[in-house]
C-alpha cells in the first residue's frame, strides 16, 4: 500500500494533458525544456518538470558573467535565453593564457635570433657559448679566452702562469670535446679502466708578447705521437682580432699509474683511441734541446746565487690526481728570480724538464743563477737564467732555463702577423 502510494507520486496513473502552447511559426521553441535543453516528454508530470527547472536554476551558472540565467525560476513555465546554450560559450576565457603563451614564444624567438648559430667556415663546428670547437677535420681544437682583471700583473699584462693555464684548459677541453674524456683528469675511457693518467715530462714556450686586460686570445692545440710510449701536444696562441702570434708552446707527455705512481707503457687499446686524432705539425720548429743544469751534489744551497727555501704546496695547488699542478712549478721557479729582473724584464722563453711529481707534504727550494747575453741583432741585452727546483732533502723536481728581454713600451712593440 505504502509502496504504491510512493510510486504514484513519480509515475501518475493518468497525467493531465499539457495545455497547448501558442505556435510562433518557423523556429518555434518548445514550451518546456529539461536541464539538457531537450524538450520534455509529454508523459512527464508537471510537478516533475517544475522540480527539474528549480534544480537547474540553482546549478547552472550565468553565461559569460551576465544576463539572465539559462533556465528560468520555478514560477514561470518558460523564459527564453538571450544566448544560445552551446559547448563553446560555456568554456572559460582563454585569452589571457593565449596572450602569455604568445609572449613567451616571441621572447624565445628574439633570443634565438641573437645567437650566431652559423659557423664562419664549413669545416668549423659552432662555438656558441665559448666552450671551444673542433677544426681542421677534427684534428685541432680552438678556444677563445678573455683576459680578466685578476689575471694581469703589476705591469698590466697577463702573467706567464695565466697563459700556461690557458694551455692546460684547452688540452682538457680538446679531450672532452672529442668524446675521449673518461673518469680521470684528461684520461680516456681505456686509461681510466687501467688507472692511468698523463703527466708532462718536458715543455717549452716562446712568448712573443703578453696580452693586456680585456684582450681576447685564440688558442689552438693538437696532439701527435712522441716515440713509442709518449704523446706530444702543441699550442699556438694568437690575438683573436689581429691574428698576431702571442705564444707558441710544445710539450711531451708520458703515462703514470695512479696506484703505483710509476711510469707505464701506452696500452694498445689506448693507442687505438688517440691515434685518429694525431696531427703531425710542430708549433716550434727550432726546439731548445740543450742540456739543462744540474746542481752539484752536496752543494745545492751554495750552487746558485739566488735561493728561495721553504716552499710548500697549498691544498688548492693539488689537482684531481693528487699531485701539484704543473703550472705551479713555474711560479715556484720564478720565486728565486731577482726582483730587478722581474721589474725591468719580461720572460721571453722557458724550457722545463719535469723529473718528479710533488705531493702535498713536500717542502721545496728554488735556485736561480743569472747570466748575461748580448743580442747583436737588436742591440738589446738579454738575460739567461738557469733554475733548479728541488726538495729540501735533495732530489731534483724540475730543471728549467729562461730567457728574459727588456720590457717594451707600446711604441717599441712590433708584431708580425702569423702565417700559421
Amino acid at each position: 500500500m505504502a509502496a504504491s502510494i510512493a510510486a504514484s507520486s513519480f509515475v501518475p496513473g493518468s497525467p493531465a494533458p499539457a495545455p497547448a502552447a501558442p505556435k510562433s511559426g518557423l523556429g518555434e521553441r518548445p514550451e518546456s525544456l529539461d536541464v539538457r535543453g531537450v524538450a520534455a516528454k509529454p508523459g512527464a508530470s508537471s510537478n516533475a518538470v517544475r522540480a527539474g527547472k528549480t534544480r537547474a536554476h540553482a546549478a547552472v551558472p550565468k553565461v559569460n558573467g551576465g544576463g539572465k540565467s539559462a533556465v528560468a525560476d520555478g514560477e514561470h513555465d518558460t523564459v527564453p535565453s538571450s544566448v544560445p546554450k552551446t559547448f563553446y560559450n560555456q568554456l572559460p576565457d582563454w585569452s589571457m593564457l593565449l596572450a602569455a603563451i604568445t609572449t613567451i614564444f616571441l621572447a624565445a624567438e628574439k633570443q634565438w635570433t641573437m645567437l650566431d648559430w652559423k659557423p664562419r667556415r664549413p669545416d668549423m663546428l659552432t662555438d656558441t657559448f665559448g666552450f671551444g670547437r673542433i677544426i681542421h677535420d677534427g684534428l685541432m681544437f680552438r678556444q677563445n679566452f678573455s683576459i680578466r682583471s685578476y689575471e694581469i700583473g703589476a705591469d698590466r699584462t697577463a702573467s706567464i702562469e695565466t697563459l700556461m693555464n690557458h694551455l692546460q684548459e684547452t688540452a682538457l677541453n680538446h679531450v672532452k670535446t672529442a668524446g675521449l674524456l673518461g673518469d680521470g683528469f684528461g684520461s680516456t675511457p681505456e686509461m681510466s679502466k687501467r688507472n692511468l693518467f698523463w703527466v708532462v715530462s718536458q715543455m717549452q714556450a716562446i712568448v712573443e708578447r703578453y696580452p693586456c686586460w680585456g684582450d681576447t686570445v685564440e688558442v689552438d692545440t693538437w696532439v701527435s705521437a712522441n716515440g713509442k710510449n709518449g704523446m706530444r701536444r702543441d699550442w699556438h696562441i694568437r690575438d683573436s682580432i689581429t691574428g698576431h702570434t702571442i705564444l707558441k708552446a710544445t710539450s711531451k707527455w708520458v703515462m703514470m699509474n695512479k696506484l703505483t705512481r710509476k711510469l707505464a707503457r701506452i696500452p694498445d687499446e689506448v693507442r687505438t683511441e688517440i691515434e685518429p686524432y694525431f696531427f703531425e705539425r710542430s708549433a716550434i720548429v727550432d726546439e731548445d734541446n740543450r742540456k739543462l743544469p744540474k746542481l752539484p751534489d752536496g752543494q745545492s744551497t751554495s750552487a746558485a746565487k739566488y735561493v728561495r727555501t721553504g716552499l710548500t704546496p697549498r691544498w688548492a695547488d693539488l689537482d684531481i690526481n693528487q699531485h701539484v699542478n704543473n703550472v705551479k712549478y713555474i711560479a715556484w721557479i720564478l720565486e728565486s728570480a731577482p726582483i730587478s729582473i722581474l721589474e725591468n724584464h719580461e720572460l721571453a722563453s722557458i724550457v722545463l724538464d719535469y723529473k718528479r711529481e710533488c705531493g702535498r707534504d713536500s717542502v721545496l727550494q728554488s735556485h736561480t743563477s743569472v747570466q748575461t747575453d748580448c743580442n747583436s741583432e737588436s742591440g738589446e741585452t738579454t738575460l739567461h737564467c738557469e733554475h733548479v727546483l728541488s726538495l729540501e732533502s735533495g732530489p731534483t723536481m724540475v730543471k728549467a732555463r729562461t730567457m728574459w728581454r727588456p720590457k717594451r713600451t707600446k711604441a717599441q712593440e712590433t708584431v708580425v702577423p702569423s702565417s700559421f
